[in-house]
């Protein structure tokens, strides 16, 4: 994204230690700091791996081939709740961005992505208009599978939001 002009902050806090239960709550007070200190903040990517295991224990290695290469595969989740007692109003507007991203992903790189997945829980991604979350692989991918997924994505959303600024 920097390559691209966009201007980021990489925070690298661990939110889920000593208590994995409070890992929201931990990242939310982390994402209103950093907002705070840099307020011009549009777009907040929670990304980390997913944890996969089959019913008997068994770990799953989502991955694709990419140019030749394996990438790990990626998800990207949307919160679509809105409730009195847990307020996201405007959840639709991280939706749509959701939807660009996970099409302009699908389309340039085939299998990269696996279903965009809604959930019913907010992930911090009231915070702003731009939130996702992204889960790059599983704790079974490689390294070098998951950082090259993350270039993968990497320059499809400085694309995305390339177009966005148009």
């Amino acid at each position: 994204l920097e390559e691209r002009g966009y201007q980021t902050v990489h925070d690298t806090t661990i939110c889920d230690e000593p208590d994995f239960n409070h890992a929201y709550q931990t990242s939310r007070q982390v994402i209103q700091d950093a907002m705070a200190e840099y307020p011009a903040i549009a777009l907040v990517l929670d990304i980390h791996r997913d944890a996969m295991t089959q019913g008997d224990g068994t770990k799953i290695k989502p991955t694709v081939e990419i140019d030749g290469k394996k990438a790990a595969q990626c998800m990207i989740i949307a919160s679509t709740c809105d409730t009195e007692a847990v307020p996201h109003p405007n959840w639709e507007q991280n939706l749509r961005f959701a939807l660009r991203l996970q099409s302009a992903l699908h389309t340039k790189y085939e299998g990269l992505v696996r279903p965009l997945y809604l959930v019913d829980s907010r992930y911090n991604q009231h915070l702003t208009n731009g939130s996702l979350l992204i889960e790059v692989g599983s704790d079974s991918n490689t390294v070098e599978e998951a950082v090259y997924s993350g270039q993968l994505v990497g320059k499809t959303l400085a694309q995305v939001l390339d177009e966005l600024k148009s």
